[in-house]
């Protein structure tokens, strides 16, 4: 059984001692982690899974100025001696920077002084931290060192989008990327003022279908409220695409089809039909269908693993057998693979879409859905140097991408979201709330448009003041007032985007 053991700082509280418990250790091609039994005894964190393959550790922590965060050590091998938690989290993102420095360099990265003396201190206070003595002296020092690594990490991936940006302006100077959002199910046409506003701010927008509220009833289907949204999306001169078809979440599926839960033949029928009858209906009026949500993590209606790929399958079939010239997207959630510390899977959320990408299935895009501070279908807050080497792991499958992204603007409860999901503990920057959602919009949003692989943008909805998945993320408040990052977002288009 693979062990290892960390040294952590004096007196921490309990909730810092609860939110070490999410740590877990990763490794592989496709640096995805792996289910790991996590005690605390004491001043030290032990780890343990069942195989001893090199790894590394992925542990939250409180950066200060960057709020607390999920990061990760360099590489560690099993020692009879504990390791520093602190110092091995500076050394992981250290190196991590240094690292992707060094290749953004050699692909013609221009690094300002300014960069490389931030990268040079923060590389002079790690080595401060691993040559002290006193314990309670390595840790100030390596807290210092990972506040710097962090930092000089934040500025490393700035410089990177601002000069990334600037090339392809160059060439391009607006770009033909997409900046959209998700309406909610069923939703009435917005309303002028908020139509204005979303006019501005996005150039795309995708119609959900919703399965439960289509066919709340067997072979009953209601289409009346999409057909009025698509016409008025298409009045507007968006472009529209359409989904998740098939959204592998409890409060997403038709309440009947919990009677055939485990009956996969009967499942599958269901969902093939659907698909079948929802592009049939609208092929014509739109062109891109993303068919499923969450059929990587799912845990829904007694599914094995083996069952959700099989599942996808059939059901991207069956959008083919109407229409051969669709444009399909995969999506696939929690692209970090948080899912796999508590489940034993087979298949990493990369070696997933891999495995159907190699399909005869020919999709067009993946759709990669990052809501931070959601749990448990979201992903634990990261910084943009994290998201960025995600992003380019899986643009190594080959295919666009199309990003939804996310993030709460409260951490209260939220009765219109899914009552499975909720806001958090982690934090990005501070306290949730307005404001730091449109900062992280226009954080995370550069950065994502930066990227030349990136075919769409879409936040994940538009409202929360009609019924939504994932609580206080909308651009609209419960008083269907506008929020900031809807701003944010108008700026990003009017700076880069057609």
């Amino acid at each position: 059984m693979g062990t290892l053991n960390f040294l952590l700082p004096r007196n921490l509280d309990s909730d810092e001692l609860r939110e070490l418990e999410r740590a877990c250790v990763a490794g592989g091609p496709d640096n995805m982690p792996t289910p790991t039994r996590v005690q605390i005894r004491g001043e030290q964190l032990r780890t343990q899974r069942s195989n001893d393959e090199s790894g590394y550790l992925v542990a939250p922590w409180l950066i200060p100025g960057m709020g607390r965060l999920m990061g990760t050590t360099a590489t560690l091998m099993e020692r009879s001696a504990p390791y520093h938690l602190l110092v091995e989290l500076a050394r992981g993102k250290i190196n991590q920077m240094r690292c992707q420095a060094a290749d953004w360099k050699a692909g013609g990265l221009q690094i300002p002084e300014e960069l490389n003396q931030a990268i040079r201190n923060a590389s002079l206070a790690f080595g401060r931290s691993v040559t002290s003595g006193a314990p309670t002296e390595t840790s100030t020092l390596a807290m210092d060192a990972l506040r710097l690594g962090y930092g000089a990490a934040e500025q490393l991936v700035n410089t990177y989008i601002d000069q990334v940006f600037q090339i392809r302006h160059q060439r391009q100077p607006k770009l033909d990327t997409q900046l959209g959002c998700r309406l909610p199910a069923g939703t009435s046409d917005p309303s002028p003022a908020l139509t204005t506003a979303l006019k501005q701010s996005c150039n795309a927008v995708t119609l959900p279908f919703s399965w439960c509220e289509i066919e709340a009833e067997e072979s009953n289907y209601r289409w009346a409220r999409y057909d009025a949204l698509l016409n008025w999306a298409t009045q507007q001169g968006f472009a529209v695409s359409a989904g998740p078809l098939i959204d592998f979440s409890s409060i997403q599926l038709p309440a009947w089809l919990w009677l055939w839960e485990r009956d996969v033949p009967s499942l599958s029928s269901f969902m093939c039909k659907f698909v079948e009858a929802t592009v049939r209906r609208y092929r014509q009026r739109i062109r891109r269908w993303q068919l499923t949500a969450g059929s990587n993590c799912a845990t829904v209606l007694g599914l094995t693993e083996e069952d959700l790929i099989g599942l996808t399958y059939r059901l991207a079939d069956a959008a083919r057998q109407v229409d051969p010239s669709l444009e399909l997207v995969l999506g696939i959630s929690q692209p970090w693979g948080e899912y796999l510390t508590v489940r034993d899977y087979t298949h990493s959320p990369f070696i997933f879409a891999d495995n159907l990408i190699r399909s005869p299935l020919n999709l067009s895009a993946l759709d990669l859905e990052i809501v931070m501070g959601v749990e448990p279908r979201g992903t634990y807050c990261r910084d943009t140097l994290e998201v960025s080497r995600q992003l380019d792991l899986f643009a190594l499958l080959g295919l666009p991408l199309r990003v939804t992204v996310g993030f709460p603007a409260m951490d209260q409860g939220d009765p219109d979201a899914d009552p499975e999901l909720r806001v958090g503990a982690s934090s990005w920057k501070g306290a949730y709330s307005a404001e730091r959602q449109a900062e992280w919009a226009r954080t995370f949003g550069r950065l994502i448009l930066c990227k030349p692989y990136v075919q769409c943008l879409q936040w994940v909805h538009l409202s929360d003041a009609q019924p939504h998945q994932f609580p206080h993320c909308g651009l609209v408040d419960l008083r269907q007032q506008l929020r900031p990052a809807l701003q944010e977002l108008r700026q990003l288009r009017e700076q880069h985007l057609k």
